[in-house]
């Protein structure tokens, strides 16, 4: 591999990979079986583990967007000490608590939705187990049930987002110090894919878990949960490759050594 890939961010970029796989294979794989055949039922503890992986991979996606925020800023405000800051050990544990939040939060969900009360019909009207429509399935009022879910779900979504927030505000105040435009642009490019990401991710994030049972509206979510759940894990490592200069260059690198060692 090139060795400018071995540096926090790609280090970074790899987990996020690895972390789309594994949210496509959580929903898409049940989905295409549900489409191909008539069996479109799933077991209780089936749609609890699939709730459950759907939301590990979800927060710990929150928290890693977050941690690279983090280290887009030591990148750009620090550069002199970036290496020294961002060392192995540093961006390891980012990662490593990254996946353990993301645990705990999917293991605390899970745990608290189906051990509530469930009664009267058993079909969920949704593609996969997802956490509105299987909320709309218990017992009497769930208000406080909804919620507590909803104040969980606002803490786990916006706290990662604030810090990605600050991380942005010092990055900018550090690019208006830059006297050249044409440099500041430079320096900025390099947020772009992370931005974008960030957009895609949290905006559908947002709409979908912050907000009342009273604005659910089961078409419109349903178009969203696909959009979330299937195209943006997908866009996302092309978003990263297409605008990344380093990745395209390695990726030129290996075509033109498979060509001469072909010819």
């Amino acid at each position: 591999m090139d060795p400018v890939l071995h540096t926090p961010m790609y280090f970074f970029l790899r987990n996020l990979l690895f972390l789309e796989i594994c949210y496509t294979s959580v929903t898409l794989p049940r989905v295409l079986v549900s489409l191909l055949s008539t069996d479109t039922s799933i077991t209780f503890a089936g749609c609890a583990a699939q709730m459950y992986f759907f939301v590990l991979f979800g927060a710990t996606e929150c928290c890693l967007l977050a941690a690279m925020s983090y280290d887009r800023y030591q990148a750009i405000c620090n550069p002199l000490h970036y290496m020294n800051i961002m060392n192995k050990k540093v961006y390891m544990q980012l990662a490593a608590s990254s996946w353990i939040c993301g645990n705990l939060v999917a293991l605390g969900h899970t745990t608290f939705i189906f051990s509530l009360p469930f009664c009267g019909s058993n079909v969920i009207n949704h593609f996969f187990c997802e956490i509105q429509p299987v909320l709309m399935l218990l017992c009497g009022d769930a208000y406080w049930n909804e919620l507590q879910i909803i104040l969980a779900a606002a803490f786990v979504i916006l706290m990662p987002f604030l810090l990605i927030l600050v991380s942005y505000g010092l990055i900018i105040s550090s690019i208006l110090k830059i006297g050249s435009a044409k440099e500041r642009y430079k320096v900025f490019s390099t947020c772009f894919s992370h931005l974008t990401v960030v957009m895609l991710f949290y905006g559908t994030a947002v709409f979908i878990y912050i907000r009342p049972k009273s604005s659910y509206s089961l078409d419109v979510d349903k178009v969203l949960s696909l959009f979330y759940s299937v195209v943006t894990p997908t866009l996302n490592p092309v978003i990263y490759s297409l605008r990344n200069r380093e990745v395209k260059g390695a990726i030129f690198k290996k075509r033109m050594k498979l060509f001469h060692l072909n010819s």
